[in-house]
């Protein structure tokens, strides 16, 4: 079903945006969710959401939501009990955006501040509107009742393709796409089913080329509740605990896993990204007869890195053991 978005005023800061909601049992803070989409300041919005299985009152509620706002609220592929998964969802919320308008991803549990719909959409506005972009944010993070806990780490000011490779800078309830980041992504359907939509959008907005505009200006409020898809542990400590338990295997299967697959949507990257991919993937040798190879790759390509210092020797070290 098309959605039905207010005509665009003078430009994309003013235009139109598609936000899309994928729920699944999150019928505790819902509606505090909800209430923060309809205080932006940015009003010309249309909702487009599904349900992803949910076995609570979500869908009582979204119903409910969707009542009071009428055409602003679009469902997308009706609930039938089926668990699709975070990443297949969003998907399917992508397809059913309408050409030349930009979206922004949203989660079920966070609470936006008013401003910002308004601050992505001034970001994606300065550049033209047949380039590319993802702009994505800092958020404040918190406890389940909403107690600030501290800020999302500290995004750098440009990244790279390469450096995308290693790390995940974009969380989804802050990315926004540009028009022609959404064609893009739509054309590279389905996602890598090795990781979430976030870090597939920021990947192939980085390969093809395009803008990754970060913004170091909380946007939101991020709830830590111990049943999100994705928690952001705030201190570095605990995110580098968090890595030396996951080991050097589980990351390089990764990297493998998202190698292979971009090399399987190569020719929406740029060439450069294309070349830099064949010969990560020519250099990548299981086991220690690997680790030479490995080195070197990581000598050639500089931008091959993570961009806080301790995160990069954790990261040299599983690329040269895993």
């Amino acid at each position: 079903m098309p959605g039905r978005l207010f005509p665009a005023q003078s430009g994309l800061s003013e235009g139109p945006v598609a936000i899309l909601l994928s729920l699944y049992n999150g019928a505790t803070y819902l509606s505090e969710q909800l209430a923060s989409l309809e205080g932006q300041t940015h009003t010309n919005w249309v909702l487009y959401w599904r349900d992803d299985g949910s076995t609570d009152t979500t869908l009582t509620l979204m119903q409910r939501f969707s009542q009071k706002l009428g055409t602003r609220c679009i469902l997308v592929t009706p609930h039938n009990g089926r668990h699709l998964g975070v990443t297949a969802s969003y998907s399917k919320l992508l397809a059913a955006v309408p050409p030349h308008v930009p979206v922004a991803f949203c989660d079920q549990d966070d609470v936006w501040l008013p401003d910002k719909l308004a601050r992505g959409l001034k970001a994606l506005a300065a550049l033209p509107a047949t380039h590319a972009a993802l702009y994505c944010a800092r958020q404040t993070l918190t406890d389940k009742n909403l107690t600030p806990l501290g800020l999302s780490p500290r995004l750098p000011a440009s990244t790279s393709f390469l450096a995308a490779l290693t790390q995940n800078i974009a969380t989804g309830c802050t990315i926004m796409l540009s028009p022609a980041a959404c064609d893009l992504l739509k054309k590279a359907m389905p996602a890598s089913p090795h990781i979430l939509h976030d870090w597939w959008a920021y990947l192939l907005v980085a390969g093809a080329g395009g803008n990754i505009l970060t913004d170091n200006h909380p946007v939101l409020l991020y709830r830590q509740h111990g049943q999100n898809a994705v928690g952001a542990p705030a201190r570095f400590l605990q995110r580098a605990m968090g890595a030396l338990r996951r080991g050097p295997s589980l990351f390089m299967d990764i990297f493998r896993a998202n190698t292979l697959y971009l090399l399987s949507r190569q020719t929406l990257l740029t060439p450069e990204n294309q070349e830099s991919l064949h010969t990560i993937h020519k250099g990548l040798r299981h086991g220690w007869h690997g680790v030479a190879a490995r080195f070197s790759l990581l000598r050639e390509m500089e931008q091959l890195r993570r961009h806080e210092k301790l995160e990069q020797l954790v990261f040299r070290l599983w690329f040269l053991l895993g």
